[in-house]
């Protein structure tokens, strides 16, 4: 990503191949972080179930889907804004992508002490992701949309996606939080929002048109 931002002089977060490498790396330091800290218990089954999703995505960064050509970002990409909402929006969907894997693990399980530590590792990422989520899609992302396109929201495709993706989170949370519920309804919502982050990324830029498909 350095070595990209000093060859196109710009930030290099302005498409897929890009955005893969930032989003697998995030993950990979972040498992990094969950390692070395002490406030939830260490799951090597979550650490190497995120890392699979780093190899992954870091797979399909070099895959045929995700020209690697080195260009200079058009007009449009061209903005800091941009690259606030592209990194806080990944930022927070690595966290998704640990409680993804804790929540599928949460499903599969039956002892209880463990679904009890599955149920905490979700929550835990899904409450730290999930603001710099909020910060990045929607907030700085409708700063920027007004700065391109001279509007704050146009129902793109993109946008009503990531609309979606927030609005399963925070029912989650509103289940997890307000209703007190640790059962596997709680859990499906959190692996359901993490497969709206995934076709918000992947289905829109490849499915459907809209003002983000050069991204």
């Amino acid at each position: 990503i350095t070595l990209r931002s000093l060859q196109i002089n710009f930030v290099a977060l302005t498409n897929m191949f890009e955005s893969l490498v930032f989003y697998s790396g995030f993950i990979a330091l972040l498992l990094f972080f969950y390692r070395v800290q002490r406030s939830v218990q260490f799951n090597p089954f979550v650490n190497f179930g995120s890392l699979v999703i780093a190899i992954v995505l870091l797979a399909l960064a070099f895959s045929p889907i995700a020209p690697d050509s080195v260009l200079p970002p058009i007009p449009a990409l061209k903005s800091y804004w941009l690259v606030i909402h592209v990194a806080l929006s990944f930022i927070g969907e690595a966290f998704f992508a640990v409680s993804f894997v804790a929540s599928a693990a949460f499903l599969v399980v039956r002892e209880e002490p463990r679904k009890l530590l599955y149920d905490r590792i979700t929550y835990t990422a899904i409450a730290v992701g999930y603001p710099i989520f909020t910060a990045g899609a929607l907030i700085f992302g409708s700063i920027w949309a007004e700065q391109a396109w001279g509007r704050y929201w146009s129902w793109d495709p993109k946008e009503t996606w990531a609309l979606v993706t927030w609005l399963v989170y925070t029912a989650y949370l509103h289940v997890r939080l307000i209703r007190r519920r640790r059962d596997n309804f709680a859990a499906i919502l959190s692996v359901a929002g993490f497969l709206c982050t995934l076709f918000t990324f992947f289905g829109v830029n490849y499915l459907l048109k809209g003002l983000h498909s050069y991204g």
